[in-house]
């Protein structure tokens, strides 16, 4: 049922150059837009497919590296993504972390432009727009897993990052 809603709150964005109402209403649905992300993502598929790459998130004025890992669905061929957004609802730096799920659709031939909408256990939202370059098309659910690199975990493990605004 949470894929649904989700699916129906991407559908929204994805109108927003449409129905400038509609955008606003899916950003009210998201949560509170706390943090923003930059990654890049290379995708390889023939039938089921396989994605990794890495990024940045920016929290609180300060960044932190992950990687990011994941497969999908019927897709074929091969792209190279660079994306963009915003993280809803996160309050703690290891909330990012977990396996994002999302429906998307790609059709890149040389170049194309996207955007999505993903979610996790934790109740982080990410909504993104993104470049992609190469020759793929895909039309499927993803699954994708962030992952602080490891230099970060043990950076968290002795500091505590919870603000007390947000407790």
């Amino acid at each position: 049922m949470r894929l649904v809603s989700l699916a129906a709150v991407a559908a929204a964005v994805s109108l927003s150059g449409i129905a400038p109402v509609t955008c606003a209403h899916a950003a009210d649905a998201l949560g509170q837009n706390t943090a923003t992300i930059a990654f890049t993502l290379s995708a390889a598929d023939l039938g089921a497919g396989m994605s990794w790459g890495k990024g940045v998130l920016t929290f609180e004025g300060h960044d932190y590296p992950f990687r990011i890992r994941g497969g999908s669905g019927a897709a074929i061929g091969f792209s190279r993504t660079r994306a963009t957004g915003t993280v809803y609802n996160l309050y703690r730096v290891a909330d990012i972390e977990g396996t994002y799920w999302s429906v998307q659709g790609e059709a890149t031939v040389g170049a194309g432009k996207g955007g999505a909408v993903m979610e996790n256990n934790n109740g982080i939202h990410i909504k993104f727009s993104s470049r992609s370059t190469g020759a793929r098309l895909a039309f499927s659910v993803e699954r994708l897993t962030i992952s602080l690199t490891p230099e970060e975990k043990a950076g968290l493990a002795t500091a505590s990052v919870t603000p007390a605004s947000h407790e």
